[in-house]
Protein backbone atom coordinates (compact mmCIF):
# COMPACT_ATOMS: atom_id res chain seq x y z
CA UNK A 1 0.00 0.00 0.00
CA UNK A 2 1.48 3.35 -1.03
CA UNK A 3 1.79 6.22 1.43
CA UNK A 4 -0.94 8.88 1.32
CA UNK A 5 0.05 11.88 -0.81
CA UNK A 6 1.03 15.12 0.95
CA UNK A 7 -1.56 17.83 1.35
CA UNK A 8 -1.09 21.38 0.15
CA UNK A 9 -1.85 24.39 2.31
CA UNK A 10 -4.43 25.62 -0.20
CA UNK A 11 -6.34 22.35 0.11
CA UNK A 12 -6.65 22.73 3.89
CA UNK A 13 -7.77 26.35 3.59
CA UNK A 14 -10.44 25.36 1.03
CA UNK A 15 -11.66 22.63 3.36
CA UNK A 16 -11.90 25.10 6.23
CA UNK A 17 -13.81 27.57 4.07
CA UNK A 18 -16.31 24.84 3.09
CA UNK A 19 -16.75 23.84 6.74
CA UNK A 20 -15.45 20.28 6.36
CA UNK A 21 -11.96 20.64 7.86
CA UNK A 22 -11.21 17.45 9.82
CA UNK A 23 -9.87 18.58 13.20
CA UNK A 24 -9.09 16.55 16.31
CA UNK A 25 -7.56 17.29 19.71
CA UNK A 26 -4.14 15.70 20.08
CA UNK A 27 -5.38 13.08 22.56
CA UNK A 28 -8.20 11.96 20.25
CA UNK A 29 -5.79 11.79 17.32
CA UNK A 30 -3.35 9.56 19.21
CA UNK A 31 -6.22 7.26 20.20
CA UNK A 32 -7.29 7.08 16.56
CA UNK A 33 -3.75 6.09 15.55
CA UNK A 34 -3.85 3.26 18.11
CA UNK A 35 -7.22 2.07 16.83
CA UNK A 36 -6.77 2.21 13.04
CA UNK A 37 -3.06 2.77 12.41
CA UNK A 38 -1.05 5.80 11.36
CA UNK A 39 -1.96 5.93 7.66
CA UNK A 40 -5.71 5.66 8.19
CA UNK A 41 -5.60 8.23 11.00
CA UNK A 42 -3.64 10.61 8.76
CA UNK A 43 -6.12 10.12 5.93
CA UNK A 44 -8.96 11.07 8.30
CA UNK A 45 -7.31 14.07 10.00
CA UNK A 46 -6.31 17.42 8.52
CA UNK A 47 -5.36 19.32 11.66
CA UNK A 48 -4.41 18.27 15.18
CA UNK A 49 -4.96 20.78 17.98
CA UNK A 50 -2.18 20.77 20.57
CA UNK A 51 -2.44 22.70 23.83
CA UNK A 52 -0.88 23.46 27.17
CA UNK A 53 -1.64 25.47 30.29
CA UNK A 54 1.62 26.38 31.95
CA UNK A 55 3.02 28.94 34.39
CA UNK A 56 5.06 31.91 33.25
CA UNK A 57 6.44 35.08 34.80
CA UNK A 58 8.10 36.16 31.56
CA UNK A 59 5.60 38.65 30.24
CA UNK A 60 4.59 42.31 30.17
CA UNK A 61 1.42 44.34 30.04
CA UNK A 62 1.63 47.16 27.49
CA UNK A 63 -1.15 49.68 28.06
CA UNK A 64 -1.81 52.67 25.79
CA UNK A 65 -3.72 55.50 27.48
CA UNK A 66 -5.49 58.42 25.90
CA UNK A 67 -4.40 62.04 26.44
CA UNK A 68 -5.07 63.93 29.67
CA UNK A 69 -5.73 67.65 29.91
CA UNK A 70 -3.19 69.15 30.16
CA UNK A 71 -1.26 66.35 28.44
CA UNK A 72 1.33 64.24 30.25
CA UNK A 73 4.31 62.32 28.93
CA UNK A 74 4.36 59.24 31.18
CA UNK A 75 7.71 58.31 32.66
CA UNK A 76 7.05 56.18 35.74
CA UNK A 77 4.51 55.45 38.41
CA UNK A 78 2.42 52.70 39.93
CA UNK A 79 -0.66 50.82 38.74
CA UNK A 80 -2.41 49.19 41.66
CA UNK A 81 0.77 49.65 43.69
CA UNK A 82 2.96 47.87 41.11
CA UNK A 83 5.71 50.02 39.53
CA UNK A 84 5.58 50.60 35.78
CA UNK A 85 7.84 52.30 33.26
CA UNK A 86 6.76 54.85 30.66
CA UNK A 87 8.77 56.41 27.88
CA UNK A 88 7.53 54.13 25.11
CA UNK A 89 5.24 56.85 23.81
CA UNK A 90 3.61 59.76 25.55
CA UNK A 91 0.73 57.67 26.91
CA UNK A 92 2.11 54.13 27.01
CA UNK A 93 3.17 52.22 30.10
CA UNK A 94 4.78 48.81 30.53
CA UNK A 95 4.12 46.65 33.58
CA UNK A 96 6.07 43.41 34.19
CA UNK A 97 4.00 40.31 34.89
CA UNK A 98 6.52 38.69 37.24
CA UNK A 99 8.73 39.73 40.10
CA UNK A 100 7.76 41.53 43.33
CA UNK A 101 8.73 38.44 45.35
CA UNK A 102 9.28 40.53 48.52
CA UNK A 103 5.92 42.33 48.34
CA UNK A 104 3.99 41.48 51.54
CA UNK A 105 0.72 42.10 49.68
CA UNK A 106 1.69 39.49 47.07
CA UNK A 107 0.81 41.76 44.18
CA UNK A 108 2.59 41.92 40.83
CA UNK A 109 1.66 42.53 37.24
CA UNK A 110 -0.20 39.21 37.04
CA UNK A 111 -2.52 40.25 39.85
CA UNK A 112 -3.17 43.64 38.18
CA UNK A 113 -4.09 41.81 34.97
CA UNK A 114 -6.49 39.64 36.95
CA UNK A 115 -8.18 42.71 38.44
CA UNK A 116 -8.55 44.36 35.03
CA UNK A 117 -10.10 41.21 33.56
CA UNK A 118 -12.58 41.16 36.46
CA UNK A 119 -13.63 44.66 35.37
CA UNK A 120 -12.20 46.24 38.53
CA UNK A 121 -10.91 49.82 38.63
CA UNK A 122 -7.21 49.97 39.50
CA UNK A 123 -5.60 53.14 40.95
CA UNK A 124 -3.03 54.80 38.68
CA UNK A 125 -0.41 57.16 40.10
CA UNK A 126 1.86 58.50 37.36
CA UNK A 127 4.64 61.03 36.98
CA UNK A 128 5.46 62.90 33.80
CA UNK A 129 8.60 64.35 32.28
CA UNK A 130 7.31 67.87 31.71
CA UNK A 131 7.72 69.29 28.21
CA UNK A 132 6.33 72.43 26.53
CA UNK A 133 3.58 70.42 24.84
CA UNK A 134 3.09 67.92 27.69
CA UNK A 135 3.51 70.03 30.81
CA UNK A 136 1.64 67.89 33.32
CA UNK A 137 3.90 66.39 35.99
CA UNK A 138 1.54 64.03 37.82
CA UNK A 139 -1.70 62.16 37.27
CA UNK A 140 -3.96 60.17 39.59
CA UNK A 141 -7.10 58.32 38.56
CA UNK A 142 -8.84 54.94 38.64
CA UNK A 143 -8.23 52.88 35.54
CA UNK A 144 -10.46 50.09 34.28
CA UNK A 145 -10.07 48.03 31.14
CA UNK A 146 -12.81 50.03 29.41
CA UNK A 147 -10.73 53.23 29.83
CA UNK A 148 -7.63 51.73 28.20
CA UNK A 149 -7.47 52.35 24.46
CA UNK A 150 -4.98 49.62 23.54
CA UNK A 151 -3.93 46.85 25.90
CA UNK A 152 -1.65 43.97 25.01
CA UNK A 153 -0.17 41.08 26.88
CA UNK A 154 3.28 40.17 25.62
CA UNK A 155 4.36 36.66 26.58
CA UNK A 156 8.10 36.61 25.97
CA UNK A 157 8.29 32.82 26.42
CA UNK A 158 4.76 31.79 25.59
CA UNK A 159 5.35 28.32 24.09
CA UNK A 160 8.36 26.08 24.68
CA UNK A 161 9.19 22.92 22.80
CA UNK A 162 9.56 20.75 25.90
CA UNK A 163 9.73 21.19 29.66
CA UNK A 164 11.80 19.97 32.59
CA UNK A 165 11.41 18.03 35.80
CA UNK A 166 12.46 19.92 38.94
CA UNK A 167 13.79 18.10 42.01
CA UNK A 168 15.87 19.07 45.04
CA UNK A 169 18.82 17.21 46.57
CA UNK A 170 18.91 19.58 49.56
CA UNK A 171 17.34 19.05 52.99
CA UNK A 172 13.94 20.54 53.65
CA UNK A 173 11.77 22.70 51.44
CA UNK A 174 13.02 24.94 48.62
CA UNK A 175 11.03 27.42 46.57
CA UNK A 176 10.97 26.93 42.81
CA UNK A 177 9.31 28.99 40.05
CA UNK A 178 6.65 26.25 39.85
CA UNK A 179 6.03 25.63 43.54
CA UNK A 180 7.72 24.10 46.59
CA UNK A 181 10.03 21.09 46.30
CA UNK A 182 10.69 18.72 49.17
CA UNK A 183 14.21 17.35 49.50
CA UNK A 184 16.24 15.38 49.38
CA UNK A 185 14.35 13.86 46.44
CA UNK A 186 11.01 14.00 48.21
CA UNK A 187 8.99 15.41 45.32
CA UNK A 188 9.22 16.41 41.65
CA UNK A 189 7.38 18.93 39.50
CA UNK A 190 7.17 18.59 35.71
CA UNK A 191 6.42 21.66 33.62
CA UNK A 192 5.19 20.16 30.34
CA UNK A 193 2.27 17.79 29.77
CA UNK A 194 4.23 15.71 27.25
CA UNK A 195 2.18 14.19 24.40
CA UNK A 196 -0.42 16.69 23.31
CA UNK A 197 1.70 19.71 24.17
CA UNK A 198 2.44 22.02 21.27
CA UNK A 199 6.19 21.42 21.07
CA UNK A 200 5.98 17.63 21.38
CA UNK A 201 3.19 17.46 18.79
CA UNK A 202 5.14 19.67 16.37
CA UNK A 203 8.90 19.31 17.06
CA UNK A 204 11.03 22.43 16.51
CA UNK A 205 7.71 24.32 16.78
CA UNK A 206 7.59 23.83 13.02
CA UNK A 207 3.89 24.76 12.92
CA UNK A 208 4.72 28.23 14.24
CA UNK A 209 6.56 31.26 12.91
CA UNK A 210 6.18 35.04 12.75
CA UNK A 211 2.53 35.80 12.08
CA UNK A 212 1.14 32.40 13.14
CA UNK A 213 -2.16 32.51 15.02
CA UNK A 214 -2.57 30.72 18.36
CA UNK A 215 -5.45 30.72 20.83
CA UNK A 216 -4.38 32.42 24.08
CA UNK A 217 -6.90 32.27 26.92
CA UNK A 218 -9.79 32.52 24.47
CA UNK A 219 -8.28 35.32 22.36
CA UNK A 220 -6.44 35.17 19.06
CA UNK A 221 -2.74 35.74 19.70
CA UNK A 222 0.03 36.23 17.19
CA UNK A 223 3.51 34.75 17.21
CA UNK A 224 6.12 37.51 17.12
CA UNK A 225 9.14 35.27 16.59
CA UNK A 226 11.64 33.41 18.78
CA UNK A 227 11.00 33.78 22.50
CA UNK A 228 13.29 34.28 25.45
CA UNK A 229 15.66 31.34 25.86
CA UNK A 230 15.01 30.04 22.33
CA UNK A 231 17.24 26.99 21.75
CA UNK A 232 16.50 25.67 18.26
CA UNK A 233 19.15 22.96 18.35
CA UNK A 234 18.72 21.07 21.63
CA UNK A 235 19.54 17.43 22.19
CA UNK A 236 16.91 15.41 20.35
CA UNK A 237 15.57 11.88 20.33
CA UNK A 238 15.95 9.80 17.19
CA UNK A 239 12.36 10.74 16.32
CA UNK A 240 13.28 14.44 16.26
CA UNK A 241 11.47 15.37 19.49
CA UNK A 242 13.41 17.60 21.89
CA UNK A 243 14.88 16.07 25.04
CA UNK A 244 15.17 19.52 26.69
CA UNK A 245 13.10 22.75 26.56
CA UNK A 246 14.38 23.61 23.06
CA UNK A 247 12.72 26.18 20.81
CA UNK A 248 10.53 28.95 22.21
CA UNK A 249 8.24 31.62 20.76
CA UNK A 250 6.97 35.01 21.94
CA UNK A 251 3.29 35.87 21.52
CA UNK A 252 1.21 39.06 21.67
CA UNK A 253 -2.52 39.10 22.47
CA UNK A 254 -5.18 41.78 22.98
CA UNK A 255 -6.14 42.11 26.67
CA UNK A 256 -9.72 43.06 25.89
CA UNK A 257 -10.37 39.64 24.31
CA UNK A 258 -8.88 37.46 27.07
CA UNK A 259 -11.20 35.19 29.06
CA UNK A 260 -10.35 34.98 32.75
CA UNK A 261 -11.28 31.29 33.03
CA UNK A 262 -8.19 30.44 30.96
CA UNK A 263 -5.69 32.89 32.45
CA UNK A 264 -5.10 32.89 36.21
CA UNK A 265 -2.83 35.14 38.29
CA UNK A 266 -0.83 33.24 40.87
CA UNK A 267 1.92 33.76 43.41
CA UNK A 268 4.96 31.59 44.17
CA UNK A 269 6.69 32.15 47.50
CA UNK A 270 10.28 33.17 46.89
CA UNK A 271 9.64 34.07 43.24
CA UNK A 272 6.63 36.36 43.11
CA UNK A 273 3.76 36.78 40.67
CA UNK A 274 3.13 34.70 37.57
CA UNK A 275 0.36 33.65 35.22
CA UNK A 276 -1.19 30.29 34.45
CA UNK A 277 -2.06 30.63 30.75
CA UNK A 278 -3.91 28.16 28.54
CA UNK A 279 -2.73 28.18 24.91
CA UNK A 280 -3.75 26.03 21.93
CA UNK A 281 -2.29 25.86 18.43
CA UNK A 282 -3.36 24.15 15.20
CA UNK A 283 -0.85 21.61 13.86
CA UNK A 284 -1.63 20.92 10.18
CA UNK A 285 -0.80 17.39 9.05
CA UNK A 286 0.54 17.91 5.56
CA UNK A 287 2.71 14.80 5.32
CA UNK A 288 2.81 11.34 6.82
CA UNK A 289 6.04 12.31 8.58
CA UNK A 290 4.26 15.17 10.39
CA UNK A 291 1.42 12.81 11.26
CA UNK A 292 3.91 10.35 12.78
CA UNK A 293 5.54 13.06 14.91
CA UNK A 294 2.15 14.21 16.22
CA UNK A 295 1.24 10.65 17.22
CA UNK A 296 4.27 10.00 19.48
CA UNK A 297 3.08 8.31 22.72
CA UNK A 298 4.15 9.24 26.24
CA UNK A 299 6.59 6.34 26.57
CA UNK A 300 8.58 7.60 23.57
CA UNK A 301 8.98 11.16 24.89
CA UNK A 302 11.12 12.37 27.78
CA UNK A 303 12.02 15.40 29.89
CA UNK A 304 15.29 16.22 31.68
CA UNK A 305 15.50 16.02 35.48
CA UNK A 306 17.34 18.98 37.05
CA UNK A 307 18.39 19.72 40.64
CA UNK A 308 16.96 23.16 41.41
CA UNK A 309 18.57 23.35 44.85
CA UNK A 310 21.84 24.43 43.18
CA UNK A 311 21.59 28.20 42.45
CA UNK A 312 23.90 28.12 39.44
CA UNK A 313 23.38 28.52 35.71
CA UNK A 314 24.44 24.92 35.04
CA UNK A 315 22.46 22.67 37.37
CA UNK A 316 23.19 19.00 38.05
CA UNK A 317 21.08 16.72 35.90
CA UNK A 318 19.85 13.18 36.42
CA UNK A 319 19.16 12.22 32.81
CA UNK A 320 15.76 12.04 31.20
CA UNK A 321 12.59 10.32 32.33
CA UNK A 322 9.75 9.20 30.04
CA UNK A 323 6.47 11.07 30.20
CA UNK A 324 4.70 7.77 30.77
CA UNK A 325 6.36 7.61 34.22
CA UNK A 326 5.66 11.28 34.94
CA UNK A 327 1.99 10.88 34.09
CA UNK A 328 1.78 7.84 36.37
CA UNK A 329 3.08 10.00 39.22
CA UNK A 330 6.37 8.38 40.23
CA UNK A 331 9.84 8.51 38.69
CA UNK A 332 13.31 7.09 39.46
CA UNK A 333 15.92 9.76 40.33
CA UNK A 334 19.42 8.88 41.55
CA UNK A 335 18.25 5.65 43.19
CA UNK A 336 15.12 7.21 44.70
CA UNK A 337 11.47 6.70 43.81
CA UNK A 338 10.13 10.24 43.67
CA UNK A 339 6.50 11.35 43.60
CA UNK A 340 5.89 13.56 40.54
CA UNK A 341 3.14 16.15 40.11
CA UNK A 342 2.25 18.43 37.17
CA UNK A 343 3.26 22.11 37.38
CA UNK A 344 0.60 22.88 34.78
CA UNK A 345 -3.12 22.36 34.30
CA UNK A 346 -4.17 19.37 32.15
CA UNK A 347 -7.84 20.37 32.58
CA UNK A 348 -7.43 23.90 31.22
CA UNK A 349 -5.27 22.60 28.37
CA UNK A 350 -7.95 20.09 27.37
CA UNK A 351 -10.70 22.72 27.58
CA UNK A 352 -8.94 25.24 25.36
CA UNK A 353 -8.04 22.51 22.86
CA UNK A 354 -11.72 21.58 22.51
CA UNK A 355 -12.60 25.25 22.04
CA UNK A 356 -10.04 25.69 19.25
CA UNK A 357 -11.26 22.51 17.53
CA UNK A 358 -14.75 24.00 17.28
CA UNK A 359 -13.44 27.36 16.06
CA UNK A 360 -11.37 25.74 13.31
CA UNK A 361 -14.26 23.54 12.18
CA UNK A 362 -16.60 26.56 12.05
CA UNK A 363 -14.03 28.75 10.25
CA UNK A 364 -13.91 31.12 13.24
CA UNK A 365 -10.14 30.92 13.69
CA UNK A 366 -7.48 31.62 11.05
CA UNK A 367 -5.48 28.62 9.87
CA UNK A 368 -2.24 30.48 9.21
CA UNK A 369 0.93 28.82 7.98
CA UNK A 370 4.29 30.31 9.01
CA UNK A 371 5.56 32.91 6.54
CA UNK A 372 9.05 32.18 7.86
CA UNK A 373 10.46 29.45 10.09
CA UNK A 374 11.78 30.33 13.51
CA UNK A 375 15.33 31.64 13.57
CA UNK A 376 18.11 29.02 13.87
CA UNK A 377 20.05 31.45 16.09
CA UNK A 378 20.07 30.56 19.79
CA UNK A 379 18.47 33.04 22.13
CA UNK A 380 20.18 31.71 25.26
CA UNK A 381 23.62 33.33 25.45
CA UNK A 382 25.13 33.18 28.98
CA UNK A 383 26.53 36.29 30.66
CA UNK A 384 30.02 35.06 31.52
Amino acid sequence: MSSPPPRHEAELLIRQGRGDLRVRPAAAYRNLVKDVGLEEAFAATDVVVASEATFTDQGSLVLGLGPSDPPIRLREGQLGGVPFQGGHGSGELVLPIGGACSDPLKTGGAQILGRLLRQEAVPLVARGEGTPLQPRLDLELSLGLERIGTARLLLHRAIVENGLVAVSSDEGLIRSPWGPLLGPFGSALFTCSGPGSIGLTSPQLACLGPGSAVLVAGATGWVLGPGHGHQPQPRRLASGHARTPGAAVAVAVDLHALQSRWIRPCWFEGHGSALLVAIAAPVPLRTLAEARLAAAPAEELEAPVLDLSIPRRLKPGFGGVPYSALLQGRIPVDGHRVAAAPAHSPRLAAEIADDLVERLRDNRFPLRFPALPLSPRTGLIPLD
